[in-house]
């Protein structure tokens, strides 16, 4: 089995259900906060450079759910700019084996990787901001109205 390096947003439930999944399936996981982790261009761009840079976004960032980010928009050096900026408009998880990285959460990617063992997935989508009834408080942000926060980029 393998030791994967999973950079998470701490207190997230899509993260947690993530991990849980690849315990399950006989992984090690070794989670480190993304939003602490001292990323450089080169250290970003060995996960996301060879992805399309719409790709490289979390889609439930409300920056970009909202409108105000359009990543099929954005040029190589911004994209580049805003994640290093801001890592929680990173696409979640990164995970490292090795020399070897993945973004995002595809289940059939990740079987075909290193295996899911045959675990059962979850319904839903995997990679989907997963809330509980308190909102973007419980998965361990900061509580505070969408509105105004819209660009901050932390859930």
């Amino acid at each position: 089995m393998a030791v994967v390096t999973f950079y998470e947003k701490p207190g997230c439930k899509g993260n947690l259900r993530q991990k849980t999944l690849l315990a399950a399936a006989g992984h090690t996981v070794q989670a480190k906060n993304l939003k602490t982790e001292a990323w450089t261009a080169e250290r970003l761009l060995a996960f996301v450079g060879k992805l399309p840079i719409n790709q490289w976004f979390n889609p439930s960032a409300p920056a970009i759910k909202s409108g105000q980010l359009v990543p099929e928009n954005i040029s190589f050096e911004h994209a580049l700019q805003l994640l290093l900026e801001n890592p929680l408009l990173v696409r979640r998880p990164l995970m490292e084996i090795g020399d070897e990285r993945m973004v995002g959460f595809d289940p059939a990617a990740v079987d075909a990787w290193i295996g899911l063992n045959g675990v059962e997935l979850p319904a839903g989508n995997i990679e989907a901001c997963v809330h509980g009834p308190e909102g973007h408080g419980s998965c361990g942000s900061h509580a505070h109205d969408e509105e105004e926060h819209a660009g901050c980029g932390t859930h």
